[in-house]
């Protein structure tokens, strides 16, 4: 057979700038003056014999080499199923013969951008297609002249399976038959001046190689049998604002290690760090990113891998099970997520098809000067769409609980981090990122509508306004904000001496101005013992005494306080040394009874916290709070009241945050009676000097503090203690 092809075709194919292979390669039917019949082609590196051959692998006709590169061609009579055989070897279905997967409704979405389960279209899918089993590939590229799955399945050669362009969305995908899930693959990119990319990692890959190796990795998310259908249907019914929230915040390699210092695995953290924060009373983990990065030392905040759970720590099944076994065991799970900018590696998204795809082309709106990293360009909406589907994924495939989104306020100001000219103003001059604004609703809209009992918190550290407030009032829709202004202030009062703090009393007060204007989430985060700050009993003055009941007395006053918590690992036991990510925990500390008080102090708070409804159901309503003592600065003593719901009976918290004792100290309440002691940070169980009040106190109807009824009480030395009522 003479070729049919012109001679620069050819070349094209051989050389793998063809940008529609899909013309060329495959079964055509012959056209012009004299033709009849079908031609098949393929093109296969390195073969001297190609056969067609039928499904039961039949000869139907020696392909003819046309290049000596491997295009190889055949006539066939008439249009038929057919498979390749390569210098006899086993017959193999040529990816060419296959239609599209993609339909008119993905081409519909993914154009205007609202493809939620943008997931389950793009990246790699086990699937079948037209009677065989494959994996198709897909892939945003809408700027580059040709797009390839490079994999070890064709010995990385970018010539062999050129994709096929959806023109309407700038969408390359083709299916592989044959291909199985595990298989490791890259996409190899011609941009548009037909310049060779480095190789990419795929953006909706779900899973990946071990770092330092990059491949993306075939995977299936879809199926995994879950146990959690108790949790979920509870999580469904419940309100969160209203529920008992205490989050223990986990990085997972540095939390604990093995023997030899290894990585602990998804399901040996299953093993452990369940039961441990199960057994501290804790409702949540958050976990900071689980997202696949390239780099330790970022602590997973420069995220490559959107949809795939690290393989630091094993394979995503592995992680779906640890999710799965949390919420067996009652505990929710949160991640922190990470859509406010991404690294530059050469593998990752940036300039993924040779331009600005994902980013800005302008470093004015598409740089980060604080981390040296890309900022999403939320203003494109195909961008937007992945990043939103991405947060619908955690929580439909992975049961998330919740996602913790990272750096909001550098999300939300033009000008965050920059200075005069370094910034672009907005359409209306000003500096308040208005495609941010747009996204940031539009992913808690989704979140909070398909799936209930789900919550988003934001770390924002400015003043604006109605960050957890729903966007139909306005709000950017979150359901939590950090409360970052309250972490500030109460860290630098008891970083104070003791005699000092009575001159920095509204350290504690001021707090409350502001506490019911968001619903807010109290963080003593990672953030707070890193980067020289020490960790939080390092920054307490005093012997190590002191220094450990003045934890102890913070613990309790920030537990009574309004707002759900939040503990970062270690500080549950007054971990000494500042946070290393590169190594564990000092869990030698436990050895010694003062650490090993705080460990049992945390845990009797979670319990009492979570038992008295009125300690968590009014967090974030004023009416849930009561002053009955703000402004005894001279002996640095807070005492307020909280409130729950019907039902519920009230609490008063009594803080002394120095080392002299308050004996008779009397403090207005609302009923009289009985008051047990609930709790005390002074207790000698915590390593305190156990001063208290034998139990309870009794209130009697004598008016104080503009309350009806009154005790006098005992306040230990750097100690705060809970009161709830009993009754006459």
């Amino acid at each position: 057979m003479i070729a049919s092809l012109p001679a620069e075709v050819m070349d094209a194919i051989v050389d793998g700038r063809h940008r529609d292979p899909f013309a060329v390669l495959g079964l055509h039917e012959l056209s012009g003056a004299g033709a009849a019949g079908f031609v098949v082609r393929a093109f296969v590196p390195g073969a001297t014999r190609v056969e067609a051959v039928d499904h039961t692998g039949a000869r139907l006709v020696d392909l003819v080499r046309v290049r000596d590169a491997g295009l190889f061609e055949g006539p066939l009579a008439a249009r038929t199923a057919y498979q390749l055989r390569v210098d006899g070897g086993f017959p193999f279905s040529d990816p060419y013969r296959f239609g599209p997967v993609l339909g008119p409704m993905d081409e519909w979405l993914l154009g205007e951008g609202t493809h939620t389960h943008l997931y389950d279209r793009l990246g790699a899918h086990e699937m079948e297609h037209e009677g065989e089993r494959g994996v198709h590939f897909a892939v945003w590229a809408p700027n580059a002249q040709r797009v390839s799955v490079v994999a070890d399945f064709n010995g990385w050669d970018g010539r062999s399976h050129v994709m096929r362009l959806r023109l309407g969305t700038g969408v390359w995908e083709i299916f592989v038959p044959g291909a199985r899930v595990g298989a490791l693959y890259k996409y190899e990119i011609l941009d548009a001046h037909g310049k060779l990319l480095p190789l990419k990692s795929d953006p909706l890959a779900m899973a990946a190689e071990l770092r330092p190796s990059t491949a993306s990795k075939v995977c299936e998310t879809r199926h995994f049998t879950w146990h959690d259908d108790a949790w979920m249907h509870a999580r469904a019914q419940q309100n969160p604002r209203r529920a008992p929230m205490s989050i223990y915040e986990v990085h997972l390699g540095s939390w604990r290690r093995g023997l030899q210092g290894e990585w602990l695995s998804y399901d040996q953290l299953a093993d452990t760090l369940i039961p441990y924060a199960t057994e501290l009373g804790f409702t949540h983990l958050e976990l900071m990113p689980i997202n696949e990065h390239p780099l330790d030392a970022s602590w997973g905040y420069q995220p490559v891998g959107l949809f795939a759970p690290t393989s630091r720590f094993g394979e995503p099944e592995a992680f779906a099970r640890f999710v799965d076994l949390c919420h067996q065991a009652g505990l929710g799970v949160i991640i922190d997520w990470v859509p406010a900018h991404f690294p530059v590696d050469a593998h990752g998204l940036a300039r993924f098809d040779g331009t600005a795809l994902y980013e800005h082309e302008d470093p004015r709106l598409g740089f980060h000067p604080d981390w040296n990293t890309a900022i999403y360009n939320l203003g494109r909406r195909e961008v937007a769409n992945l990043l939103v589907a991405n947060a619908l994924f955690w929580l439909d495939r992975y049961h998330i609980d919740g996602l913790r989104v990272d750096a909001v306020a550098s999300m939300l100001y033009l000008d965050y981090s920059r200075k005069a000219g370094e910034w672009i103003p907005n359409r209306d001059g000003g500096r308040e990122n208005l495609e941010a604004v747009a996204f940031l609703k539009r992913m808690n809209e989704a979140v909070y509508a398909r799936h209930p009992g789900a919550v988003t918190i934001a770390e924002e550290s400015t003043a604006w306004a109605g960050v957890s407030q729903p966007t139909y009032a306005g709000g950017l829709g979150f359901g939590f904000k950090w409360n970052m202004g309250w972490m500030h202030d109460t860290l630098q009062y008891v970083s104070e001496q003791p005699v000092h703090r009575a001159w920095h009393h509204d350290k504690i007060t001021f707090g409350l101005l502001y506490a019911f204007s968001e619903n807010f989430v109290l963080p003593l985060s990672h953030d707070e013992v890193v980067h020289g700050k020490g960790s939080l009993l390092a920054r307490i003055p005093g012997d190590i005494w002191q220094r450990l009941a003045t934890l102890r007395a913070y613990y309790g006053f920030m537990w009574a306080y309004p707002g759900k918590k939040l503990l970062f690992q270690g500080s549950e036991f007054g971990q000494l040394r500042e946070w290393d990510f590169n190594g564990p925990l000092d869990w030698h500390l436990l050895d010694d009874p003062g650490h090993r008080g705080v460990q049992s102090l945390i845990g009797d708070l979670n319990r009492v916290y979570r038992a008295e409804g009125a300690l968590h159901s009014r967090d974030n309503e004023p009416e849930g709070f009561r002053w009955i003592v703000v402004d005894d600065a001279a002996h640095s003593v807070f005492a307020w009241l909280r409130i729950g719901g019907e039902g519920m009976r009230p609490v008063v918290a009594v803080a002394n945050f120095t080392p002299v004792p308050r004996e008779g100290y009397r403090i207005g309440l609302p009923l009289a009676g009985r008051w047990r002691e609930v709790l005390n940070t002074d207790a000698a169980l915590y390593g305190g000097s156990n001063m208290g009040n034998a139990g309870a106190v009794h209130a009697v109807a004598t008016p104080s503090h503009g309350l009806p009824c009154s005790a006098a009480v005992t306040v230990p030395p750097l100690g705060t203690i809970w009161l709830a009522h009993e009754g006459a």
